[in-house]
């Protein structure tokens, strides 16, 4: 059977990905982890907790404007009426967008970040250059990551820290309406939780 080069190694993972799985060999042989509880770990952050619940708090906000306004009041609250809570959000704020004020979430120190609802932050966030540019020029940053923001509209920077993390409630796309939750979070992203993209109905 022909074999196709034009992809070499197309069927290998990615070199990161190698290197996981080397050291986690390593660390089983040596008794230092346990599969299982590996497993049980990997299985949490791929599929119970990640940016899948934020879209949830989201969707809900959009739909209910009783749970909206527990969402802006209390965010850790709201966030825990679903089911979202633990280590790295126990303390969080929501910040709404409007047609007046775009909001955007960095943690200047280090990489403070909201993982119940979130999940693992992806690396631009933790990069030194996202973390001095988005309170320096946060209108430049959004540029390039593709945010148009709407005329007049102001920018305002959140800076998370250990004792508050942010999230960020984004404006519902236009020509939604009736749509259901389910519909509706499949449109939030995690870079609109955290202001770096905008949701938008598919056309």
């Amino acid at each position: 059977m022909p074999h196709d080069h034009s992809q070499p190694h197309s069927l290998l993972p990615s070199d990161p990905e190698l290197r996981a799985r080397a050291l986690e060999t390593i660390l089983v042989k040596k008794g230092l982890v346990d599969p299982e509880a590996l497993s049980a770990l990997i299985d949490m952050y791929q599929n119970r907790i990640g940016p899948q619940n934020g879209a949830q708090v989201v969707a809900r906000a959009w739909v209910e404007p009783a749970y909206k306004a527990r969402l802006l009041q209390d965010a850790t609250g709201a966030i825990g009426e679903l089911g979202y809570t633990g280590r790295q959000g126990e303390h969080m704020v929501a910040v709404e967008n409007t047609p007046e004020r775009h909001n955007l979430v960095v943690c200047t120190l280090c990489s403070c970040y909201p993982w119940p609802v979130l999940g693992i932050p992806p690396a631009w966030y933790k990069s030194d250059a996202y973390r001095s540019r988005a309170v320096r020029e946060p209108r430049a940053v959004l540029k390039e990551f593709g945010v148009k923001l709407l005329e007049g509209q102001a920018v305002r920077v959140w800076d998370s820290t250990a004792e508050v993390r942010y999230l960020v409630l984004p404006m519902r796309p236009a020509g939604t309406g009736g749509w259901d939750e389910t519909a509706l979070a499949a449109l939030v992203s995690r870079n609109a939780m955290i202001g770096t993209a905008l949701c938008e109905a598919p056309a």
